[in-house]
């Protein structure tokens, strides 16, 4: 099976769950078919809800169908370091120039660390219509008001823990949960906390909460055996944040490489860049021997934003989550409703300083992201105009 999933298909390239499907089904046909439809289950679920507008999109260019392309508004987390990795603090809007595909942005909100948030344009009719239905999970269109829902998705963080249980976590089990209780208790009250931890499986130990003593609870209970299905916990993991609103990260603690999963790193990556969550990863010497792992985890925290760590020992742990707490004290969220744009497949974003600011500083932000498309018309192809709906990215 490793030819469906060593990068795209060359057979149908950005269409891959269709070989994802074909893939899973001949594995489940030459094994035992009861087992494992209950393992493979709700991975296939998951890809098909998060990946099946490929499809729809290659049928409706044969059929000069129209898309309308759901762009939401987009929100960045921006990292400001010296040369000597110092973060810079005090910088204003002013200082950032923000674009998307070479098209300069207009920059909507702006705030510093866990400071007041800073709203610089004022939400027009199409775009407060759009953002009052732009809610929570199970929450009705149009149930909020557009002021409430803007303030929310740009208040504090959810930190979402992805833990490492499979059989590589043998070695150092009890300090690799000693650091992470220590984590969770060391970040801020405003701050929400789940806990997850994966082998084969996930598992989700502790759901968003407020609630240290919960959180800390789902950690020790936990039990290390099993495979390592990275990947599929991760695009799990990433899909679950992306259903709240407000700043969200993922922090992934790890002691070697994937195993198990059944999905390629490079649609997780690409999962969490569109949906403007930074990965941070910590793991251990014993994955750093792994090259592709390696290579594997610097390219995917990079790309969202996030960070990579490799620990040699406990307390190299420590530090690496108090290094990711000071990182997400030091944030910049910066937000902007996109500008027209008839590209409906990947956007780059780049993120750059003025003037000295911009020869004296290194910015690290996520570099592009997909708009989803969310519904089509039978119009002709011949108008190549997006409809843009900004709500929550």
């Amino acid at each position: 099976m490793s030819e469906w999933f060593e990068g795209r298909c060359e057979r149908c390239h950005a269409n891959s769950i269709i070989c994802l499907e074909r893939a899973l089904l001949a594995d489940i046909e030459a094994q035992d078919r009861d087992t494992m439809a209950k393992r493979y289950f709700v991975v296939v679920a998951v890809l098909i809800g998060l990946l099946s507008g490929s499809g729809t999109r290659m049928a409706a260019q044969q059929d000069g169908t129209r898309f309308r392309v759901s762009v939401d508004l987009v929100q960045l987390n921006v990292a400001v370091t010296d040369a000597k990795g110092n973060y810079i603090s005090g910088l204003k809007p002013t200082d950032f120039i923000v674009s998307e595909d070479g098209i300069t942005e207009k920059v909507a909100t702006f705030e510093e660390g866990n400071g007041p948030t800073r709203r610089l344009l004022d939400v027009g009719p199409e775009n407060a219509k759009a953002a009052a239905g732009a809610g929570g999970p199970g929450e009705a269109a149009g149930s909020r008001d557009a002021n409430e829902t803007l303030g929310e998705a740009i208040a504090g963080a959810n930190v979402f823990i992805l833990f490492d249980t499979s059989n590589y976590m043998y070695r150092g089990f009890v300090f690799a949960q000693d650091a992470i209780s220590d984590f969770v208790r060391s970040l801020e009250t405003a701050d929400k906390v789940a806990f997850y931890s994966y082998s084969r499986d996930l598992y989700r130990s502790a759901p968003l909460t407020a609630d240290r003593t919960e959180v800390v609870k789902g950690v020790r209970t936990t039990v290390a055996g099993d495979d390592a299905a990275l990947y599929n916990s991760l695009l799990l993991t990433l899909k679950d944040a992306s259903g709240f609103t407000g700043r969200k990260v993922v922090v992934v603690f790890s002691n070697g490489p994937d195993n198990a999963s059944m999905v390629p790193p490079e649609d997780v990556a690409e999962l969490a860049q569109s949906t403007g969550i930074p990965i941070y990863m910590i793991s251990t010497r014993e994955a750093k021997l792994e090259p592709v792992s390696t290579v594997v985890f610097e390219r995917m925290t990079a790309a969202t934003g996030g960070k990579a760590y490799f620990a040699n020992s406990w307390r190299d742990e420590r530090r690496a989550f108090a290094s990711i707490r000071d990182d997400l004290g030091h944030l910049y969220s910066i937000s902007y409703y996109p500008e027209p744009n008839p590209n409906r497949g990947w956007r780059a974003i780049n993120v750059r300083l003025v003037g000295e600011h911009g020869k004296k500083y290194h910015v690290r932000t996520r570099n592009g992201y997909r708009p989803q498309t969310n519904r089509f018309s039978s119009e002709a192809a011949s108008s190549s105009v997006s409809e843009l709906r900004p709500s929550q990215k």
